[in-house]
């Protein structure tokens, strides 16, 4: 089955997606809902994410035993209102954010995790702030080419380790995510599912890599800051325990002196990874017709992906010794806590994208009208990309982009020409899709799951607002304006 072409209805109209399994839906039932649906269906997903952020801090207890409640509650929220008033309309739409975006997302992410938590990196090397840089370093070079979730998950867990005897571990939890949950996973379709959807359209494989400048310039700034932060804090412990000198010198000592200083056991999850990352590449080349699952059409090559990712999991269940996982302290409560909270923003969601998708027709009208220099795309799909999901907002303001161009040429012949003659807008689409997913917890999936699992190691980590206010504004958002400066002015 050759890839369709579609035309432009106007200078902002959504594609409909070929062989795609996270921006699957639409059509054109999605896009006359988007244009009828008012503003104030965005307000469930707002109290949706005040809940995520504000549950934690206030209610702790009523937080950790009803979160599955309180998503299932402001789904109900956002969905009942539109089955009423748009009937057949809004059960498509949710239907299909349901079986073509929220279980692929959920299913990749139990793959990796399982995958990643049969993986036990044992390792003698303390954790210094050279040794910590090397960790994200290591890591963000690895997103690249497995993911950025399967990249965190494989790291996370040796990464606390090493860490343990450290007072202050929350900031390197916070850098963690920024580097390896989100920066490094700038240079392949593989890395993040944006850039995953612009191979699917048209864009060479090795393109991305031309976000290789951008991503050197965030990650050494990062870098940098953060070795300066773990050298501050590191002598703040130092100063506060009597001994202390003495026995950092030793665990300096160890980690510059080791020789067998990193041990992996269940190497074999490896190729379960491989694995995964073949289902993903396999999907975006294949070509294996249409099944209609309750009115919904999917490719079957993305049945196969779901069909492959689940064998890779069970796989590595089967095969991995439970004490292997006991001892790389595996516990199911984090992909849980993901699943469950992302049901709820998923349904949430659904009409904030289907008006943003609808453009100049639609109620958020005056954000895609303000869309149109490079400057503009990277924070605005940036900005949207921290709280909505990354990959349907990309593939908004490529549309857009390529609707602000080449009016009424078919999807190949426009991708090509916009690639060969402002390249600038795609790499502004694709930063900014990718590096402001770090932004907030909820910006990239593997955030909420790195959180989780370092709060079960019994780091104590920031509040929802206390990532942005204290982490994200402080040192992404500079950041993220030296990059505007030198590349997308």
């Amino acid at each position: 089955m050759e890839k369709q072409e579609t035309e432009y209805h106007n200078s902002i109209d959504i594609y409909k997606p070929m062989n795609t399994h996270v921006f699957g839906r639409g059509e054109n039932m999605e896009q006359s809902l988007g244009t009828v649906l008012p503003l104030y269906s965005s307000i469930p997903f707002i109290f949706m994410l005040l809940s995520i952020a504000l549950g934690p801090v206030l209610f702790p207890k009523f937080w950790h035993h009803h979160f599955p409640k309180v998503s299932f509650f402001w789904s109900a929220v956002a969905a009942v209102p539109l089955l009423i008033a748009y009937r057949g309309e809004a059960l498509y739409e949710l239907l299909h954010i349901i079986i073509a975006d929220y279980i692929p997302f959920i299913v990749l992410l139990w793959a990796l995790y399982t995958v990643g938590g049969g993986i036990l990196i044992k390792s003698s090397l303390k954790g210094t702030p050279w040794v910590n840089a090397g960790f994200l370093l290591v890591g963000a070079a690895l997103a690249s080419w497995m993911g950025t979730t399967g990249a965190a998950m494989l790291l996370i867990r040796p990464f606390l380790r090493v860490n343990k005897h450290r007072k202050n571990r929350a900031f390197m939890v916070i850098f963690f995510i920024f580097l390896v949950a989100n920066v490094g996973g700038a240079l392949t379709p593989l890395g993040d599912p944006p850039l995953f959807l612009g191979f699917l359209h048209g864009v060479p494989f090795f393109w991305t890599l031309r976000l290789i400048q951008p991503m050197l310039v965030v990650s050494l700034l990062l870098l940098i800051i953060y070795v300066a932060l773990d050298f501050y804090y590191l002598a703040k412990e130092q100063k506060g325990n009597k001994g202390s000198k003495r026995s950092n010198l030793k665990s300096v000592s160890a980690a510059r002196d080791s020789r067998k200083a990193m041990e992996i056991l269940g190497a074999y999850n490896f190729l379960f990874l491989a694995g995964i990352v073949a289902s993903i590449l396999l999907s975006g080349t294949l070509h294996l017709g249409e099944i209609v699952i309750l009115g919904v059409h999917r490719h079957g090559q993305d049945l196969l992906q779901i069909f492959l990712l689940l064998l890779m999991g069970v796989l590595s269940l089967v095969f991995t010794p439970k004490k292997l996982r006991k001892e790389n302290e595996f516990t199911w409560a984090p992909i849980a806590e993901v699943a469950y909270l992302f049901f709820g923003i998923f349904i949430t969601m659904a009409p904030v994208l289907a008006i943003l998708k609808a453009g100049t027709a639609g109620a958020l009208a005056f954000v895609t009208a303000a869309v149109q220099e490079p400057i503009h795309y990277f924070w605005i799909t940036g900005t949207l990309s921290s709280f909505l999901d990354n990959a349907p907002t990309y593939l908004t303001f490529f549309s857009t982009a390529l609707g602000q161009y080449y009016p009424g040429a078919a999807e190949a012949t426009a991708v090509n020409s916009l690639l060969a003659e402002h390249p600038i807008y795609l790499l502004a689409i694709s930063a900014g899709a990718v590096f402001f997913g770090a932004m907030t917890y909820i910006g990239n999936a593997p955030n909420f799951m790195v959180r989780s699992i370092a709060e079960e190691a019994g780091v104590s980590m920031p509040s929802f607002f206390g990532y942005i206010v204290k982490y994200s504004v402080i040192y992404l958002l500079p950041t993220f304006v030296i990059v505007t400066l030198i590349f997308f002015i």
